[in-house]
Protein backbone atom coordinates (compact mmCIF):
# COMPACT_ATOMS: atom_id res chain seq x y z
CA UNK A 1 0.00 0.00 0.00
CA UNK A 2 1.67 3.41 -1.47
CA UNK A 3 1.90 6.20 1.23
CA UNK A 4 1.50 3.86 4.67
CA UNK A 5 4.15 4.95 6.17
CA UNK A 6 3.57 8.66 5.11
CA UNK A 7 0.44 8.11 7.11
CA UNK A 8 1.74 6.28 9.71
CA UNK A 9 4.12 9.26 10.67
CA UNK A 10 2.02 11.92 9.86
CA UNK A 11 -1.76 10.88 11.02
CA UNK A 12 -0.22 11.25 14.73
CA UNK A 13 1.09 14.19 14.00
CA UNK A 14 -1.71 16.17 12.31
CA UNK A 15 -3.81 14.84 15.35
CA UNK A 16 -1.40 16.26 17.75
CA UNK A 17 -1.73 19.83 15.99
CA UNK A 18 -5.78 19.10 16.13
CA UNK A 19 -5.71 18.80 19.83
CA UNK A 20 -3.66 22.07 20.43
CA UNK A 21 -6.28 23.37 18.09
CA UNK A 22 -9.28 22.25 20.45
CA UNK A 23 -7.47 23.44 23.53
CA UNK A 24 -7.77 23.35 27.21
CA UNK A 25 -11.67 24.32 26.81
CA UNK A 26 -12.27 21.50 24.73
CA UNK A 27 -10.38 19.05 26.36
CA UNK A 28 -12.60 16.06 26.61
CA UNK A 29 -12.50 16.12 22.76
CA UNK A 30 -8.68 16.26 22.73
CA UNK A 31 -8.94 12.92 24.77
CA UNK A 32 -11.04 11.42 22.54
CA UNK A 33 -9.22 13.21 19.07
CA UNK A 34 -6.13 11.34 20.91
CA UNK A 35 -7.08 8.41 21.94
CA UNK A 36 -8.58 7.78 18.07
CA UNK A 37 -5.59 9.33 16.55
CA UNK A 38 -3.36 6.87 18.69
CA UNK A 39 -5.57 3.36 17.79
CA UNK A 40 -5.97 4.30 14.12
CA UNK A 41 -1.94 4.81 14.10
CA UNK A 42 -2.04 1.60 15.53
CA UNK A 43 -4.50 -0.01 13.09
CA UNK A 44 -2.35 0.82 10.39
CA UNK A 45 0.50 -1.08 11.46
CA UNK A 46 -1.63 -4.72 10.73
CA UNK A 47 -1.50 -3.99 7.01
CA UNK A 48 1.69 -2.56 7.19
CA UNK A 49 2.89 -6.20 8.67
CA UNK A 50 0.34 -8.08 6.58
CA UNK A 51 2.08 -6.55 3.18
CA UNK A 52 5.24 -6.67 4.33
CA UNK A 53 7.53 -9.64 2.95
CA UNK A 54 9.57 -11.90 5.33
CA UNK A 55 11.38 -13.39 3.09
CA UNK A 56 13.16 -10.29 1.59
CA UNK A 57 16.14 -8.35 3.32
CA UNK A 58 15.15 -4.83 1.03
CA UNK A 59 13.53 -2.01 2.36
CA UNK A 60 9.55 -2.51 1.66
CA UNK A 61 6.94 -0.05 0.95
CA UNK A 62 9.25 2.21 -0.09
CA UNK A 63 7.91 6.25 -0.62
CA UNK A 64 10.69 8.64 -2.92
CA UNK A 65 9.91 12.49 -3.16
CA UNK A 66 12.42 15.41 -3.58
CA UNK A 67 13.17 17.54 -0.11
CA UNK A 68 16.56 19.29 -0.69
CA UNK A 69 17.52 18.70 -4.23
CA UNK A 70 20.31 20.99 -4.04
CA UNK A 71 21.89 18.56 -1.22
CA UNK A 72 20.68 15.47 -3.04
CA UNK A 73 18.44 14.90 0.05
CA UNK A 74 15.34 13.26 -0.34
CA UNK A 75 12.10 12.15 1.98
CA UNK A 76 12.84 8.60 1.45
CA UNK A 77 10.89 6.33 3.27
CA UNK A 78 11.10 2.26 3.71
CA UNK A 79 10.62 -0.73 6.11
CA UNK A 80 12.76 -3.46 7.12
CA UNK A 81 12.68 -6.27 9.41
CA UNK A 82 14.52 -4.01 11.81
CA UNK A 83 12.09 -1.65 11.38
CA UNK A 84 9.27 -3.12 11.32
CA UNK A 85 8.83 -4.39 14.66
CA UNK A 86 10.38 -1.16 16.19
CA UNK A 87 7.57 0.83 14.23
CA UNK A 88 4.63 -1.11 15.74
CA UNK A 89 6.43 -1.35 19.16
CA UNK A 90 5.97 2.54 18.68
CA UNK A 91 2.93 2.63 17.45
CA UNK A 92 1.30 -0.23 20.41
CA UNK A 93 2.79 1.88 23.15
CA UNK A 94 1.30 5.32 22.84
CA UNK A 95 -2.17 3.81 23.28
CA UNK A 96 -1.51 3.44 26.89
CA UNK A 97 0.31 6.20 27.44
CA UNK A 98 -2.71 8.29 26.51
CA UNK A 99 -5.15 6.51 28.55
CA UNK A 100 -3.22 6.56 31.65
CA UNK A 101 -3.02 10.02 31.81
CA UNK A 102 -6.87 10.57 30.60
CA UNK A 103 -7.69 12.01 34.39
CA UNK A 104 -4.73 12.57 35.53
CA UNK A 105 -2.93 15.37 33.92
CA UNK A 106 -4.74 18.27 34.77
CA UNK A 107 -2.16 20.94 33.88
CA UNK A 108 -2.42 22.24 30.17
CA UNK A 109 -3.62 18.81 28.86
CA UNK A 110 -4.22 20.05 25.27
CA UNK A 111 -0.66 20.46 25.35
CA UNK A 112 0.40 17.07 26.85
CA UNK A 113 -1.44 14.98 24.43
CA UNK A 114 -0.16 16.74 21.48
CA UNK A 115 3.39 16.19 22.24
CA UNK A 116 3.14 13.12 22.36
CA UNK A 117 1.51 12.58 19.25
CA UNK A 118 3.61 14.39 17.51
CA UNK A 119 6.87 12.50 19.17
CA UNK A 120 4.99 9.33 17.55
CA UNK A 121 4.80 10.18 14.52
CA UNK A 122 8.87 11.59 14.79
CA UNK A 123 9.92 8.32 16.67
CA UNK A 124 8.43 6.21 13.60
CA UNK A 125 9.76 8.40 11.25
CA UNK A 126 13.00 7.78 12.61
CA UNK A 127 12.79 3.93 12.30
CA UNK A 128 10.73 4.71 8.53
CA UNK A 129 13.76 7.13 6.79
CA UNK A 130 16.00 5.88 4.34
CA UNK A 131 17.72 9.11 3.78
CA UNK A 132 20.31 9.60 6.53
CA UNK A 133 19.74 13.56 6.78
CA UNK A 134 15.43 12.73 7.27
CA UNK A 135 16.65 10.29 9.98
CA UNK A 136 18.58 13.26 11.41
CA UNK A 137 15.61 15.44 10.90
CA UNK A 138 13.06 12.68 12.30
CA UNK A 139 16.23 12.53 15.25
CA UNK A 140 16.56 16.02 16.44
CA UNK A 141 12.75 17.03 15.97
CA UNK A 142 11.51 14.38 18.82
CA UNK A 143 13.86 15.84 21.28
CA UNK A 144 11.68 19.18 21.32
CA UNK A 145 8.78 17.34 22.60
CA UNK A 146 10.07 15.34 25.16
CA UNK A 147 12.04 18.18 26.67
CA UNK A 148 8.48 20.14 26.80
CA UNK A 149 7.26 16.81 28.53
CA UNK A 150 9.89 16.70 31.46
CA UNK A 151 10.28 20.29 31.31
CA UNK A 152 6.34 21.32 31.78
CA UNK A 153 4.74 18.07 33.62
CA UNK A 154 7.76 16.98 35.45
CA UNK A 155 9.05 17.00 39.15
CA UNK A 156 10.65 19.51 41.56
CA UNK A 157 13.84 19.23 39.90
CA UNK A 158 12.56 18.93 36.10
CA UNK A 159 14.39 22.19 34.70
CA UNK A 160 17.71 20.13 35.83
CA UNK A 161 16.71 17.00 34.20
CA UNK A 162 15.50 18.56 31.07
CA UNK A 163 18.68 20.56 30.84
CA UNK A 164 20.86 17.17 31.27
CA UNK A 165 18.94 15.27 28.81
CA UNK A 166 18.81 18.01 26.09
CA UNK A 167 22.63 18.66 26.43
CA UNK A 168 23.80 14.74 26.42
CA UNK A 169 21.68 13.73 23.31
CA UNK A 170 21.97 16.83 21.61
CA UNK A 171 25.82 17.25 21.79
CA UNK A 172 25.94 13.42 20.85
CA UNK A 173 23.87 14.04 17.82
CA UNK A 174 25.96 17.02 16.66
CA UNK A 175 29.26 14.50 16.06
CA UNK A 176 26.68 12.34 14.16
CA UNK A 177 26.03 14.92 11.71
CA UNK A 178 29.25 15.71 11.04
CA UNK A 179 29.87 11.79 10.02
CA UNK A 180 26.90 12.33 7.85
CA UNK A 181 28.36 15.82 6.31
CA UNK A 182 31.70 14.20 6.15
CA UNK A 183 29.90 10.75 3.82
CA UNK A 184 28.28 13.18 1.79
CA UNK A 185 30.58 15.09 0.38
CA UNK A 186 32.58 12.28 0.17
CA UNK A 187 29.85 10.41 -1.76
CA UNK A 188 27.32 12.98 -2.99
CA UNK A 189 24.20 11.07 -1.44
CA UNK A 190 22.42 11.23 1.98
CA UNK A 191 20.59 7.65 0.89
CA UNK A 192 21.57 4.88 4.01
CA UNK A 193 21.98 2.66 1.21
CA UNK A 194 24.52 4.34 -0.42
CA UNK A 195 26.11 5.13 2.47
CA UNK A 196 26.37 1.54 3.77
CA UNK A 197 29.00 0.54 0.38
CA UNK A 198 30.17 4.01 0.01
CA UNK A 199 34.42 3.21 0.32
CA UNK A 200 36.02 4.15 3.15
CA UNK A 201 39.86 4.05 4.47
CA UNK A 202 40.36 2.52 7.87
CA UNK A 203 40.86 6.14 9.22
CA UNK A 204 38.31 7.33 8.02
CA UNK A 205 36.04 4.49 9.18
CA UNK A 206 37.39 4.93 12.61
CA UNK A 207 36.36 8.23 13.19
CA UNK A 208 32.91 8.02 11.41
CA UNK A 209 32.68 4.78 13.71
CA UNK A 210 33.72 7.01 17.28
CA UNK A 211 31.01 9.88 15.97
CA UNK A 212 28.17 7.36 15.74
CA UNK A 213 29.47 5.62 18.63
CA UNK A 214 28.96 8.98 21.21
CA UNK A 215 25.47 10.09 19.28
CA UNK A 216 24.26 6.04 19.58
CA UNK A 217 25.42 5.11 23.05
CA UNK A 218 24.03 8.28 24.79
CA UNK A 219 20.77 7.22 23.39
CA UNK A 220 21.50 3.85 24.52
CA UNK A 221 22.21 5.15 26.91
CA UNK A 222 25.86 3.40 27.63
CA UNK A 223 28.26 3.75 30.22
CA UNK A 224 29.83 6.18 31.30
CA UNK A 225 27.40 8.34 29.15
CA UNK A 226 24.06 7.01 31.15
CA UNK A 227 24.24 9.53 34.06
CA UNK A 228 21.08 11.80 32.25
CA UNK A 229 18.64 8.74 32.33
CA UNK A 230 17.77 7.83 35.76
CA UNK A 231 17.65 11.92 36.25
CA UNK A 232 15.34 12.02 33.36
CA UNK A 233 12.97 9.19 34.40
CA UNK A 234 12.53 10.67 37.77
CA UNK A 235 11.53 14.12 36.92
CA UNK A 236 9.48 12.72 33.64
CA UNK A 237 5.60 12.18 34.24
CA UNK A 238 4.59 8.58 34.11
CA UNK A 239 3.85 8.80 30.31
CA UNK A 240 7.30 10.67 29.46
CA UNK A 241 9.13 7.78 31.19
CA UNK A 242 7.43 5.10 29.09
CA UNK A 243 7.95 6.40 26.27
CA UNK A 244 11.51 7.09 27.29
CA UNK A 245 12.05 3.62 28.35
CA UNK A 246 10.13 2.15 25.48
CA UNK A 247 11.15 3.72 22.39
CA UNK A 248 13.42 6.46 22.86
CA UNK A 249 16.40 3.92 24.14
CA UNK A 250 15.91 1.80 21.05
CA UNK A 251 16.69 4.39 18.63
CA UNK A 252 20.58 4.05 19.91
CA UNK A 253 20.31 0.64 19.38
CA UNK A 254 18.52 0.96 15.95
CA UNK A 255 20.85 3.45 14.97
CA UNK A 256 23.80 0.79 15.67
CA UNK A 257 22.62 -1.72 13.57
CA UNK A 258 21.46 0.41 10.70
CA UNK A 259 24.42 3.19 10.33
CA UNK A 260 27.69 1.82 12.99
CA UNK A 261 27.80 -2.12 11.42
CA UNK A 262 27.24 -1.64 7.88
CA UNK A 263 28.95 1.54 7.34
CA UNK A 264 32.05 1.17 9.61
CA UNK A 265 32.74 -2.86 9.51
CA UNK A 266 36.17 -2.93 9.73
CA UNK A 267 36.54 0.01 12.32
CA UNK A 268 33.31 -1.99 13.89
CA UNK A 269 35.72 -5.22 14.35
CA UNK A 270 38.46 -3.69 15.10
CA UNK A 271 36.78 -2.11 17.67
CA UNK A 272 34.10 -4.37 19.18
CA UNK A 273 36.13 -4.67 22.05
CA UNK A 274 35.55 -1.53 23.61
CA UNK A 275 32.02 -1.99 23.18
CA UNK A 276 31.39 -5.11 24.45
CA UNK A 277 33.67 -4.21 27.40
CA UNK A 278 31.33 -0.94 27.98
CA UNK A 279 28.42 -3.21 27.62
CA UNK A 280 29.76 -5.57 30.33
CA UNK A 281 30.07 -3.14 32.64
CA UNK A 282 26.70 -1.80 31.93
CA UNK A 283 25.17 -5.41 32.79
CA UNK A 284 26.73 -5.93 36.19
CA UNK A 285 27.82 -2.38 37.46
CA UNK A 286 24.47 -0.55 36.57
CA UNK A 287 22.81 -3.54 38.26
CA UNK A 288 24.88 -2.79 41.56
CA UNK A 289 23.67 0.89 41.56
CA UNK A 290 20.24 -0.66 41.01
CA UNK A 291 20.41 -2.70 44.34
CA UNK A 292 20.69 0.28 46.59
CA UNK A 293 17.97 2.49 45.06
CA UNK A 294 15.51 3.87 47.36
CA UNK A 295 13.12 5.25 44.24
CA UNK A 296 11.00 2.64 42.57
CA UNK A 297 11.80 5.09 39.45
CA UNK A 298 15.62 4.93 39.39
CA UNK A 299 15.99 1.46 40.24
CA UNK A 300 13.86 0.87 37.05
CA UNK A 301 15.92 3.31 35.50
CA UNK A 302 18.73 1.78 36.13
CA UNK A 303 17.66 -1.59 35.28
CA UNK A 304 16.92 -0.32 31.84
CA UNK A 305 20.67 0.87 31.54
CA UNK A 306 21.62 -3.00 32.43
CA UNK A 307 19.29 -4.61 30.19
CA UNK A 308 19.78 -2.22 27.51
CA UNK A 309 23.51 -3.44 27.79
CA UNK A 310 22.64 -6.89 26.34
CA UNK A 311 21.16 -4.96 23.01
CA UNK A 312 25.14 -3.04 22.32
CA UNK A 313 26.66 -6.80 23.54
CA UNK A 314 24.13 -8.76 21.16
CA UNK A 315 25.06 -6.22 18.10
CA UNK A 316 28.90 -6.42 18.42
CA UNK A 317 29.79 -9.83 20.04
CA UNK A 318 28.91 -11.20 16.01
CA UNK A 319 32.66 -10.73 14.99
CA UNK A 320 33.83 -12.29 17.67
CA UNK A 321 32.01 -15.15 17.22
CA UNK A 322 33.32 -15.44 13.55
CA UNK A 323 36.49 -14.49 14.86
CA UNK A 324 36.72 -17.56 17.05
CA UNK A 325 34.71 -19.65 14.99
CA UNK A 326 35.82 -18.98 11.81
CA UNK A 327 32.03 -19.53 10.40
CA UNK A 328 29.04 -17.49 9.82
CA UNK A 329 26.93 -19.89 12.18
CA UNK A 330 25.85 -18.37 14.70
CA UNK A 331 26.92 -14.69 14.28
CA UNK A 332 23.19 -13.41 13.48
CA UNK A 333 22.22 -15.28 17.13
CA UNK A 334 23.80 -12.41 19.00
CA UNK A 335 21.71 -9.53 16.64
CA UNK A 336 18.53 -11.97 16.41
CA UNK A 337 18.75 -11.12 20.75
CA UNK A 338 19.64 -7.62 20.86
CA UNK A 339 16.38 -7.22 18.24
CA UNK A 340 14.43 -9.33 20.53
CA UNK A 341 15.85 -7.57 23.35
CA UNK A 342 14.82 -4.10 22.07
CA UNK A 343 11.08 -5.07 21.75
CA UNK A 344 10.93 -7.02 25.15
CA UNK A 345 12.31 -4.42 27.23
CA UNK A 346 10.39 -1.67 25.48
CA UNK A 347 7.24 -3.54 26.85
CA UNK A 348 8.45 -4.95 30.47
CA UNK A 349 9.94 -1.04 31.45
CA UNK A 350 7.14 0.62 30.24
CA UNK A 351 4.75 -1.89 32.31
CA UNK A 352 6.79 -1.16 35.46
CA UNK A 353 6.26 2.41 35.15
CA UNK A 354 3.18 2.37 34.55
CA UNK A 355 2.75 0.02 37.63
CA UNK A 356 4.80 3.07 39.48
CA UNK A 357 2.61 5.28 37.95
CA UNK A 358 -0.58 3.55 39.62
CA UNK A 359 0.93 3.92 42.84
CA UNK A 360 2.14 7.40 43.16
CA UNK A 361 -1.16 8.53 41.67
CA UNK A 362 -2.44 6.87 44.96
CA UNK A 363 -0.27 8.02 47.12
CA UNK A 364 2.03 10.90 46.03
CA UNK A 365 5.16 8.95 46.72
CA UNK A 366 7.91 6.61 44.69
CA UNK A 367 10.21 5.91 47.71
CA UNK A 368 10.26 1.86 48.68
CA UNK A 369 10.19 3.14 52.30
CA UNK A 370 6.76 3.96 52.05
CA UNK A 371 5.38 0.91 51.02
CA UNK A 372 4.94 -2.38 51.76
CA UNK A 373 1.49 -4.94 51.73
CA UNK A 374 0.31 -3.18 48.97
CA UNK A 375 -1.23 -6.99 47.82
CA UNK A 376 -3.65 -6.49 50.60
CA UNK A 377 -4.80 -3.88 49.27
CA UNK A 378 -4.53 -4.30 45.53
CA UNK A 379 -4.60 -8.02 45.08
CA UNK A 380 -5.28 -7.52 41.04
CA UNK A 381 -2.70 -5.00 40.71
CA UNK A 382 -0.22 -7.00 42.65
CA UNK A 383 -0.48 -9.62 40.26
CA UNK A 384 0.65 -7.71 37.18
CA UNK A 385 3.23 -6.29 38.95
CA UNK A 386 4.83 -9.35 39.71
CA UNK A 387 4.29 -10.39 36.96
CA UNK A 388 6.19 -7.81 35.20
CA UNK A 389 8.83 -8.24 38.10
CA UNK A 390 9.45 -11.35 37.00
CA UNK A 391 9.58 -10.60 33.17
CA UNK A 392 11.88 -8.35 33.92
CA UNK A 393 14.09 -11.00 35.94
CA UNK A 394 13.94 -13.10 32.46
CA UNK A 395 11.59 -15.85 33.72
CA UNK A 396 11.10 -18.22 30.71
CA UNK A 397 7.69 -18.05 29.56
CA UNK A 398 7.60 -14.21 29.47
CA UNK A 399 9.45 -12.06 26.89
CA UNK A 400 12.31 -11.01 29.19
CA UNK A 401 13.96 -14.38 28.52
CA UNK A 402 14.19 -15.04 24.95
CA UNK A 403 16.05 -11.77 24.18
CA UNK A 404 18.40 -12.38 26.63
CA UNK A 405 19.23 -16.06 26.54
CA UNK A 406 19.76 -15.30 22.70
CA UNK A 407 22.46 -12.92 23.22
CA UNK A 408 24.17 -15.24 26.05
CA UNK A 409 24.16 -17.89 23.68
CA UNK A 410 25.39 -15.67 20.94
CA UNK A 411 27.98 -14.58 23.96
CA UNK A 412 28.63 -18.27 24.59
CA UNK A 413 30.06 -18.84 21.07
CA UNK A 414 32.51 -16.11 21.40
CA UNK A 415 33.76 -16.48 24.89
CA UNK A 416 32.71 -18.41 28.03
CA UNK A 417 33.97 -15.78 29.82
CA UNK A 418 31.80 -12.85 28.13
CA UNK A 419 28.24 -15.02 28.74
CA UNK A 420 29.57 -16.21 32.44
CA UNK A 421 29.43 -12.21 33.00
CA UNK A 422 26.45 -11.52 31.19
CA UNK A 423 24.54 -14.40 33.11
CA UNK A 424 25.55 -12.10 36.08
CA UNK A 425 22.73 -9.73 35.13
CA UNK A 426 20.45 -12.53 35.84
CA UNK A 427 21.52 -12.81 38.90
CA UNK A 428 21.28 -9.37 39.84
CA UNK A 429 18.36 -8.43 37.62
CA UNK A 430 16.43 -10.88 40.31
CA UNK A 431 17.97 -9.74 43.29
CA UNK A 432 17.01 -5.82 42.67
CA UNK A 433 13.84 -6.82 41.23
CA UNK A 434 12.61 -9.31 43.69
CA UNK A 435 13.93 -6.78 46.27
CA UNK A 436 11.86 -3.97 45.11
CA UNK A 437 8.91 -6.71 45.19
CA UNK A 438 8.97 -7.99 48.41
CA UNK A 439 8.81 -4.14 50.30
CA UNK A 440 6.52 -2.98 48.48
CA UNK A 441 3.92 -5.42 47.09
CA UNK A 442 4.49 -8.21 50.12
CA UNK A 443 4.93 -7.87 53.87
CA UNK A 444 2.52 -6.77 56.27
CA UNK A 445 0.58 -3.30 55.86
CA UNK A 446 2.48 -0.73 58.13
CA UNK A 447 1.38 2.51 56.24
CA UNK A 448 -2.08 3.89 56.77
CA UNK A 449 -2.34 5.15 53.62
CA UNK A 450 -1.48 1.94 51.71
CA UNK A 451 -4.78 0.91 53.67
CA UNK A 452 -6.28 3.33 51.88
CA UNK A 453 -5.51 1.74 48.58
CA UNK A 454 -8.28 1.16 46.18
CA UNK A 455 -7.33 -1.34 43.28
CA UNK A 456 -7.18 -0.76 39.84
CA UNK A 457 -9.86 1.16 38.03
CA UNK A 458 -10.99 0.02 34.46
CA UNK A 459 -8.83 1.99 32.62
CA UNK A 460 -5.57 0.75 34.28
CA UNK A 461 -6.89 -2.54 33.95
CA UNK A 462 -7.31 -2.37 30.64
CA UNK A 463 -3.56 -0.68 29.74
CA UNK A 464 -1.98 -3.40 32.46
CA UNK A 465 -4.03 -6.48 30.82
CA UNK A 466 -2.72 -5.25 27.39
CA UNK A 467 1.18 -5.30 28.11
CA UNK A 468 0.78 -8.41 29.86
CA UNK A 469 -0.37 -10.22 27.20
CA UNK A 470 2.23 -8.71 24.60
CA UNK A 471 4.76 -10.24 27.28
CA UNK A 472 3.30 -13.37 27.63
CA UNK A 473 2.61 -13.54 23.56
CA UNK A 474 6.15 -12.54 22.95
CA UNK A 475 8.04 -14.96 25.61
CA UNK A 476 5.87 -17.67 24.63
CA UNK A 477 5.89 -17.46 20.91
CA UNK A 478 8.50 -15.10 19.50
CA UNK A 479 8.37 -17.05 16.16
CA UNK A 480 6.73 -14.52 14.18
CA UNK A 481 8.64 -11.46 15.19
CA UNK A 482 11.73 -13.96 14.78
CA UNK A 483 10.40 -14.45 11.57
CA UNK A 484 10.42 -11.09 10.15
CA UNK A 485 13.97 -10.44 11.59
CA UNK A 486 15.63 -13.21 9.46
CA UNK A 487 16.53 -12.16 6.62
CA UNK A 488 17.64 -8.54 7.18
CA UNK A 489 19.59 -9.77 10.26
CA UNK A 490 21.67 -12.48 7.67
CA UNK A 491 21.77 -9.19 5.31
CA UNK A 492 22.97 -7.23 8.12
CA UNK A 493 25.83 -10.11 9.06
CA UNK A 494 27.44 -9.61 5.58
CA UNK A 495 27.52 -6.07 5.70
CA UNK A 496 28.98 -6.32 9.07
CA UNK A 497 31.94 -8.91 8.35
CA UNK A 498 32.52 -7.70 5.03
CA UNK A 499 35.68 -5.24 4.33
CA UNK A 500 35.40 -1.88 2.58
CA UNK A 501 39.42 -1.89 2.81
Amino acid sequence: MHGLLSMLIWLPVGAGLGVLLLGDRNILAGRWLALLASLATLALTVPLWAAFDAGSALPQLTERLPWIPRFDAWYALGVDGISLPLIVLTAFMTVPVVIAGWTVIETRPAEYYAAFLIMEGLMIGVFSATDALLFYFFWEAMLIPMFLIIGIWGGPRRVYATIKFFLYTFLGSVFMLAALIYMYVKGGSYSIASLQTLPLSLVEQRWIFLALLLAFAVKVPMFPVHTWLPDAHVEAPTGGSVILAAIMLKMGGYGFLRFSLPITPDASRELDLLVIALSLIAVIYIGFVALVQQDMKKLIAYSSIAHMGFVTLGAFVVYEIVRNTHSLRGAGLGLDGAMVQMISHGLISAALFLCVGVLYDRIHSRQIADYGGVVNTMPVFASFMVLFALANTGLPGTSGFVGEFLVILASFNASFWYSALAAVTLVLGAAYTLWLVKRVIFGPVTSPRVAALEDLNGREFVVLSALALAVLVVGVWPAPLLKVMQPTIHHLVAQAIATKI
